[in-house]
């Protein structure tokens, strides 16, 4: 009779059993997620824990014991090397158990069980929420309302300062526009003087004119 007996057998053979979870164990080591069903995956997680603890000492003895339950020496330099490390803060719980739905065909439970620290997903840490402050709240919203306002006074201030500062500049543009503006009317009479100065020129060539058409009739008259 099976009285008191907790392991449970996968309908298998200890020789076999034993070297189905081996095997499992070395390719999830390997590949850091696997695929199988759930009763194996308990299992499976029973019989590695143990394992990845005693692998944070690093020592031939311990060495010796995972190889004599692993059998593969890449496995164990991975092990070693590579998982050891990320391993080394967390106290126990190595491992973790998704479930995936159930397979087709036997309608067998799957899962996927997996190193936990090597999930970057599930290792990245969450964002911080930005609380919202409401207005409608006790003093802590108030003095928070208040510090908003006054930001925005002083914002307000310095345009309207820096306009201030650029008013007296304009009113020093102004006179001398006005100055500029008197020197071109001074100019324009000059320029009505000389006008009549260029005339006189015309009027004389206008008075030669009829002294030569004198002289061309005294010619012909002769």
């Amino acid at each position: 009779m099976r009285h008191g007996k907790k392991n449970n057998s996968l309908s298998r053979k200890s020789a076999h059993r034993k070297a189905m979870l081996s095997n499992m164990a070395c390719s999830l080591i390997e590949h850091k997620r696997i695929n199988t069903t759930v009763a194996k995956a308990k299992a499976l997680r029973v019989y590695l824990e143990p394992l990845l603890t005693k692998s944070k000492t690093d020592s031939t003895h311990s060495r010796r014991i995972v190889f004599k339950y692993l059998q593969s020496k890449e496995a164990i330099t991975e092990l070693y090397r590579e998982v050891a490390p990320k391993i080394a803060d967390r106290p126990g719980g190595y491992l973790r158990i998704i479930r995936i739905g159930n397979r087709l065909g036997d309608n067998a439970e799957m899962c996927m069980i997996e190193l936990v620290d090597f999930n970057d997903l599930m290792t990245k840490e969450p964002a911080e929420k930005k609380t919202r402050r409401s207005r409608r709240g006790g003093g802590g919203a108030a003095s928070a309302a208040k510090e908003t306002s006054t930001e925005e006074t002083a914002k307000e201030e310095k345009p309207k300062a820096e306009a201030k500062k650029e008013e007296p500049k304009a009113k020093k543009d102004a006179p001398e526009k006005a100055e500029t503006k008197a020197e071109a009317k001074k100019e324009e009479p000059k320029a009505k003087k000389e006008a009549p100065k260029k005339e006189e020129p015309k009027a004389e060539a206008k008075k030669e004119e009829p002294k030569k058409e004198d002289k061309k009739d005294d010619k012909e008259e002769k």
